[in-house]
């Protein structure tokens, strides 16, 4: 083969060699390059799955953002088309009026919106703009009104079911909206709502106009709508010569206006306007001197005294809420408030609290309408209702229950009970006088409040059944069935304590305790009216007949003699360990009122309890209460069930408890106690007692020198054979 030959075989085996290992080599490098053979690599691979799926992705979700921008747009473009002008805006006013009448039509208080003058974006003063815009929206000037910040929070926060941010989620705008035209339900389509309206305002009005729209017509609390309205109500002059102070304060408030109104909580308001401060300071809107000032030599305006007849619309008014559709007509609401007794129970309790202490009272009649109702001695001081809202220890006002079961399983007001050291389940019980008088009868345990006879009857009854017995009588508090419950250690409130009361005044029926009679437009169209409910007896008449005797000897001879009026009164008194709590309640010619009276801070009050301060106020204002109702007498016989009756032919020799028996060897047995709850005779009058009367029948009619009358059982008997007796001389 020629040389030339020789390179050619040379060069194409070469290329042979190298093709070859080009070949083994690729399988590598595809592998390399391709993950494995899970993603695409060399020349004529297929794209990634991956890389396909995020493409998709993208593009889906640039379609739907930009139908959402779209959307979004058409939405805003829509709603500013519907909202009204700034001159409509402007002569529109928020709120609702409502009157409150007494039961005799009469007006108690109308409550409403109260507006000042209005005041153009030139008259605000500068520092009342950057005041609100400090706290409220930082961002105010350069958001279109839905601040992006503030929206991922509002989205956390419901994501994360809490609020997860300090401060508010919505802008001066967003909060525009949503007055002008929202309600202020916190939910998501709310929320959407609120943003596309807030937008809306934006692209219609401008920023000073939005601000001058907000700062008058935003709620300032105590019906003050807008920054006039607020600074006449808080500082007595126009806001168009507002202080940094007074500003800080009126700006404040929008957050929370109840929390932090300068005239029920000074203290809260002044803390909240140095929080406002230090944020105008932060933003540049005033000097570190400025921002030092003392807001708390603000000089608030003088609030005169409202009368207490407060506590009870503060109570009855959130109601509506729940009896009426939604409207924002103005609207009468008829109250069952006695304007004669409400003034009559203020005065029971401001002469006779003892001072340092609160008092309450809450009376109510025979169908459970509310005739008067105070919450505390002072209502500017303080508007925390205690008839309503405070939770305390009742003492042995609480014993109703107790005896009310006892009375039910079968105890009568003369029943022998025996007053004598205890031990329950390691609790001991004392009386308040340190002593035990031994055995008295039911009535007399009770009148005198005796703590060791509660003890033993709650102990026999059941404690569960004491605290069953409450909660059938209306108590809706957690109550406790260890045995010192029987003494009251379970907080209460003064309403619900007075509702069960107030079912004994209503022979045994279950009593509501209601405040509105009706609820009319200004023009006389009824929207709603109080329906009695069907009767519903808690227990039976006999029960019914032998507590009263029990309530109305506590007050003829026991521990409530200082609530006697001249006429039946049956009541009960209740003092906690310490004195930190008395109270009374009672009841007479079908009005049932409640009083406590004691320390918010549950601190002992020397000298309180519920015999005197509690029962002298009940009777103060008691008697102004029945003046014009008439005398009553209390149903007391008790008609004991046929189970509980003891025939007639043992009544002519006493009790039951009284005979003596022996067993069949002849030993004599002193039978117990007679159980409470069962007889001890079978249907037809026999004694269910094993063993014979120790003397027989005809012993006894000898030595009385009668025929005395037989037991059904001897009546059906066939007429025995008599003995004859031989003649003496036989």
């Amino acid at each position: 083969m020629s040389r030339r030959g020789d390179r050619l075989q040379n060069k194409g085996a070469r290329g042979s060699r190298r093709a070859a290992a080009q070949r083994a080599e690729a399988p590598a490098v595809r592998s390399k390059a391709s993950g494995g053979g899970k993603q695409g690599g060399g020349d004529g691979e297929p794209p990634a799955r991956w890389r396909v799926w995020v493409k998709r992705g993208v593009i889906t979700g640039g379609v739907l953002a930009l139908l959402g921008v779209i959307f979004l747009g058409f939405a805003v473009g829509f709603a500013a088309r519907s909202i009204p002008s700034f001159d409509e805006l402007q002569a529109t006013q928020p709120g609702q009026t409502i009157i409150v009448r007494a039961r005799d039509g009469r007006e108690i208080v109308e409550l409403g919106p109260s507006f000042g003058d209005w005041l153009d974006s030139s008259e605000i003063p500068e520092t009342m703009k950057n005041a609100m815009i400090a706290v409220e929206d930082k961002r105010f000037h350069s958001h279109f009104g839905v601040d992006p910040v503030r929206l991922v929070g509002a989205v956390a926060e419901y994501v994360l079911g809490e609020r997860a941010r300090i401060g508010g989620t919505s802008t001066i705008t967003q909060q525009l909206a949503r007055n002008l035209f929202l309600n202020n339900n916190r939910t998501p389509d709310r929320k959407a709502r609120e943003a596309v309206l807030a937008m809306a305002l934006e692209w219609k009005f401008s920023k000073e106009e939005i601000l001058e729209l907000y700062l008058n017509k935003v709620y300032f609390g105590g019906g003050a709508y807008g920054i006039d309205s607020a600074s006449r109500k808080f500082f007595s002059h126009p806001a168009d010569d507002l202080s940094v102070g007074e500003a800080a304060i009126i700006a404040g408030l929008v957050k929370a206006p109840s929390r932090y109104s300068p005239t029920a909580d000074t203290q809260a308001a002044v803390d909240r306007a140095k929080v406002v401060l230090r944020l105008m300071r932060e933003q540049g809107y005033i000097s570190p001197d400025q921002a030092s000032v003392d807001v708390s030599e603000v000089q608030l305006k003088e609030q005169a005294t409202q009368n207490s007849v407060r506590y009870f619309t503060d109570w009855v008014l959130p109601q509506l809420d729940i009896i009426l559709p939604e409207t924002f007509e103005p609207i009468e609401v008829w109250t069952t408030l006695d304007i004669g007794m409400q003034r009559a129970a203020t005065a029971a309790i401001e002469a006779n609290t003892p001072g340092n202490a609160q008092g309450a009272l809450v009376s109510l009649d025979r169908d459970g309408a509310i005739l008067a109702m105070v919450g505390g001695t002072d209502y500017v001081a303080s508007n925390y209702n205690r008839a309503t809202a405070a939770m305390r220890q009742p003492g042995s006002s609480w014993k109703l229950f107790v005896y009310l079961a006892a009375l039910e399983a079968g105890y009568t007001p003369e029943d022998t009970v025996t007053d004598t050291p205890v031990t329950i389940e390691g609790w001991s019980p004392r009386n308040s006088t340190g002593q035990n008088i031994g055995e008295t009868d039911v009535r007399t345990a009770f009148a005198f409040s005796i703590n060791t006879v509660a003890a033993q009857l709650g102990n026999e009854v059941g404690f569960g059944t004491v605290a069953s017995m409450a909660k059938r009588f209306g108590i809706t508090s957690e109550v406790a069935t260890y045995p010192s419950m029987v003494l009251g250690s379970s907080e209460v409130r003064l309403i619900e304590m007075t509702q069960a009361f107030a079912a004994i005044s209503a022979k045994g029926n279950g009593v509501e305790p209601y405040g509105i009679a009706k609820v009319t437009t200004a023009s006389g169209e009824v929207l709603y009216r109080h329906e009695d409910k069907s009767e519903r007896a808690l227990v039976p008449d006999y029960v019914v007949a032998g507590m009263t005797d029990l309530l109305q000897a506590a007050v003829q001879t026991g521990t409530g003699r200082a609530a006697q009026i001249g006429r039946p009164v049956a009541g009960k008194t209740g003092t906690t360990s310490s004195n930190k709590d008395g109270w009374f309640i009672g009841f007479s010619s079908g009005v049932t009122t409640g009083v406590w009276m004691g320390r918010d801070d549950a601190k002992a009050v020397p000298g309180l309890q519920g015999g005197r301060a509690p029962a002298q106020a009940f009777a103060a204002f008691m008697r102004y209460a029945v003046k014009d109702r008439p005398v009553e007498e209390f149903e007391t016989t008790v008609e004991l069930p046929e189970w509980q009756m003891e025939p007639d032919e043992e009544a002519m020799f006493g009790e039951p408890e009284d005979y003596y028996f022996i067993d069949e060897q002849g030993n004599l047995v002193e039978p117990g106690r007679r159980e409470p709850n069962r007889s001890p005779f079978g249907p037809d009058g026999e004694r269910l007692r094993d063993g014979p009367p120790a003397a027989s029948q005809d012993f006894l009619e000898e030595a009385t020198g009668g025929e005395l009358p037989r037991s059904p059982r001897e009546q059906r008997r066939p007429p025995q054979p008599q003995a004859t007796r031989p003649p003496p001389d036989e």
